[in-house]
């Protein structure tokens, strides 16, 4: 077997990401089923909090572009939480056939329930942890997100 072209950083990294993979196909399964019982899944619930953490209304590309997910399953899932009066659209001033997503009262209570069911499971989950140690996975994340977002930018 040939030797690995990569360096001990490279190798730690491809380690690091197998595992985040790993860790996200989880955390969506353990999300699916924290929210099952308001309706929610860990997508409806992903968007609903975009929504909430927005500065103001966005359009779905701009939800899509925050969440670094893609346009058109952003948009299904906006539409069906439309549907189900979680979200409402409103007229943008800046483009007429790209509405703006706003979250409905209906949408904030389940939003406010999702997160009432999260906090004990969140805390539960890092019991343990050094607090020091996951303010550090979370800058090298991060950082990581960063270079990625800038390689896909200077891309384009």
């Amino acid at each position: 077997m040939p030797k690995s072209l990569r360096t001990p950083a490279g190798d730690a990294l491809s380690n690091l990401v197998l595992d985040l993979f790993r860790l996200n196909s989880l955390l969506l399964t353990a999300g699916d089923r924290l929210v099952a019982q308001l309706g929610l899944t860990s997508a409806r619930w992903q968007i609903l909090g975009a929504i909430v953490h927005a500065e103001r209304p966005q359009p779905v590309a701009w939800l899509a572009r925050d969440l670094g997910a893609n346009r058109q399953n952003v948009q299904r899932i906006v539409n069906d939480l439309h549907a189900e009066g979680l979200v409402a659209f409103e007229a943008n001033p800046h483009h007429r056939r790209a509405q703006l997503v706003v979250l409905t009262d209906k949408g904030r209570h389940a939003f406010d329930a999702a997160m009432a069911l999260q906090a004990p499971w969140v805390n539960g989950l890092s019991e343990g942890l050094p607090v020091k140690d996951l303010q550090t996975v979370h800058r090298i994340v991060a950082d990581l997100r960063t270079r990625l977002e800038s390689e896909t930018e200077s891309q384009t």
